[in-house]
């Protein structure tokens, strides 16, 4: 019996890195069933375009518009130009095993889930990358997460990219296009409330390439803070304490250094400790950077206490911040 047919959608935004090795993927997947692939290009500034233009040539890679560049929007235009009932989200600097669509579509269709995904496998190519990569998958650095520290198969709250079913899109809507970042999380959220179940197998592996530097990965975390405000906001249900550790963290930290201030400037002892506050956060930063099992370098293992911190105060910055929705 032939394997049922795949739309694969990949919002492309600046993604000449990876990009062709992310495609080519796909195009060689063990995977018996009707495959088209497409491309929602954004207004990128390097050489996507150019590699994407290369890649249409083979006719099965189709090409579609984003003008805005938002993840949401490209989203949804590729699966509106979609021909079939199993839409694959990929990213474009997503790389995947050759059985991960198979193992996708078994997985969607024996569970009767709306959508499934897998493990976001972080996995870097220099020490920085690979100290972020071991930060993204540890507890230490984004919590307990099924998706990205693993976990056994069952019913979760999201999942990283997924395969849908294309007729649970178009009951709830498709994506919102006002959330820029989140907006898988939005999305399946919406889905578990309208009946539909998101399921996680851990088998489903994604390879996922870290942001470069400091600065990329503070901007990645401040957005995704700002937009986790924007989903608390819309769901107020869904808050957790998980959610809101890292602007704890940042008020605890802003608070205690406030204490020490006045202390010098007002003589008053008691004051002072305000340094629990910098000191118990540091003693979790140096057991994160004793305990994080990850095979790592002494110069990515260092670079964890820099990336650790980024990663936390950026997500709380940008939560206490918060957003406008477009």
């Amino acid at each position: 019996m032939s394997e049922p047919a795949v739309s694969v959608i990949i919002p492309v935004l600046n993604e000449e890195r990876f990009l062709k090795q992310s495609v080519q993927a796909v195009l060689n997947q063990n995977y018996s069933g009707e495959l088209e692939v497409i491309l929602a290009l954004g207004p990128s500034k390097d050489q996507t375009d150019k590699i994407a233009q290369e890649l249409a040539q083979d006719k099965r890679i189709k090409l579609v518009e984003n003008p805005s560049g938002k993840t949401a929007s490209a989203l949804n235009n590729a699966i509106k130009k979609s021909n079939f009932d199993i839409i694959v989200r990929l990213d474009g600097h997503a790389i995947v095993d050759n059985e991960y669509i198979k193992n996708a579509v078994k997985t969607l269709l024996d569970t009767g889930a709306d959508n499934v995904g897998g493990l976001m496998s972080a996995q870097g190519t220099n020490s920085f990358e690979k100290s972020v990569a071991a930060a993204m998958t540890s507890k230490f650095g984004v919590g307990n997460a099924p998706f990205h520290v693993g976990g056994k198969s069952g019913e979760v709250d999201t999942v990283y990219l997924g395969t849908f079913r294309k007729s649970a899109l178009q009951r709830v809507g498709y994506f919102d296009e006002s959330f820029i970042r989140a907006q898988d999380w939005e999305m399946n959220y919406r889905i578990r409330k309208t009946g539909g179940k998101i399921w996680f197998n851990p088998d489903l592996v994604v390879t996922y390439r870290p942001r470069k530097n400091l600065r990329e990965l503070a901007k990645q975390y401040f957005e995704y803070g700002q937009w986790r405000k924007q989903v608390t906001k819309t769901y107020p249900e869904t808050v957790s304490l998980r959610y809101l550790a890292p602007p704890i963290t940042v008020c605890g930290l802003f608070a205690g250094f406030l204490l020490v201030l006045i202390s010098q400037i007002s003589n008053i002892q008691w004051l002072q400790i305000g340094w629990l506050a910098p000191g118990v956060y540091l003693a979790v930063i140096l057991l994160a950077f004793v305990t994080i099992k990850s095979k790592l370098s002494l110069m990515s293992r260092l670079y964890l206490l820099l990336v650790l911190p980024t990663m936390h105060l950026s997500w709380g910055v940008g939560f206490l911040k918060g957003s406008k929705r477009l």
